[in-house]
């Protein structure tokens, strides 16, 4: 479900974000009927997972498609069982152009998924450098893998990608000072969407997403607490907090993810909803269906670009 989009007066426009039919999630992830060259099409694919195309390119970001973490923590306190199944089994996937992968936490970086991935698609893989180690680990080829830190930009056919710090309840660094926890800032067709990662809000984040001339926010909102915190499951952003992010930061849209696959790690997304809709601040929302997909299209740009 998706909100009007609601805009200052005379600033830069959101970009359009609508939903399009999508009965079930095709590995090929095709265009939807209709898309121009100029848009993107995007996938949530659960918990922080997102797939999105433009023209021939395709790129996954924290795919988590298996039950890798239900099989690891089975009889436990948190035994992780899905809340549904996986939009798209991993091995029906095709053309991958590259797999973004935030931190390396088994649901950002998941080893079924690389594994199922690779046997019919050659990816580009961005991770962390501090995660490298794991990430060869997880199955990811040395020859495929890039890894990358804040502050630094790569190229990916086409597609630009500065990573910004992501603060997992609070930053952190390896021995090199490389940052363990990462949120990516994607420029597609002229859009520039902003991916966060596992977040919460920290000291100049809104500014440097400012600066970045942020479109669409893809924020966690699964919220946290020192229930989840003690018993080894840092928390994300409040729906509210996400909300004043994009506000403070000047970015026009949000989508909300990082909820309903595991039962102690969500948030009621019809309270999500509704918390959204009492806000006064003019902030085009979607908190979305697993499995559903999306067109974004650029605002228009005039002379004036406050927002």
């Amino acid at each position: 479900m998706h909100n009007t989009p609601c805009r200052h007066p005379g600033a830069r426009s959101a970009p359009n974000l609508r939903p399009v039919p999508c009965d079930a999630v095709s590995g090929a992830f095709p265009a939807p009927a209709g898309t121009r060259a100029d848009e993107v099409a995007l996938w949530w694919l659960g918990q922080a997972g997102f797939a999105l195309r433009h023209r021939e390119r395709l790129l996954l970001i924290d795919p988590y498609l298996s039950d890798t973490l239900a099989d690891k923590y089975r009889g436990t306190l948190f035994p992780h069982v899905r809340m549904h199944p996986v939009p798209v089994a991993p091995d029906t996937i095709r053309g991958v152009t590259a797999v973004l992968c935030t931190h390396g936490h088994t649901d950002h970086m998941d080893p079924g998924t690389i594994r199922a991935l690779l046997r019919h698609n050659d990816p580009r893989f961005v991770v962390p450098r501090a995660e490298r180690k794991r990430a060869l680990e997880r199955g990811v080829p040395a020859t495929r893998l890039t890894g990358t830190t804040a502050g630094e930009r790569l190229e990916l056919d086409g597609i630009t990608v500065q990573p910004v710090p992501a603060a997992h309840e609070r930053l952190e660094q390896d021995e090199n000072g490389d940052h363990r926890f990462l949120g990516y800032v994607l420029t597609i067709a002229g859009i520039r969407v902003y991916h966060s990662g596992d977040c919460v809000p920290y000291d100049g984040q809104a500014e440097l997403l400012r600066d970045l001339r942020v479109d669409l926010a893809l924020l966690p909102v699964n919220g946290r607490d020192a229930y989840r915190t003690d018993n080894g499951v840092p928390g994300n952003f409040t729906v509210q907090e996400a909300a004043e992010l994009c506000e403070t930061a000047g970015i026009p849209r949000l989508l909300c993810h990082h909820f309903g696959l595991f039962d102690f790690n969500t948030v009621d997304p019809d309270d999500a909803r509704d918390e959204l809709r009492r806000r006064a601040a003019p902030l085009s929302w979607t908190v979305p269906d697993v499995g559903g997909a999306y067109v974004l299209t650029p605002g228009d740009i005039t002379a004036k670009e406050i927002r």
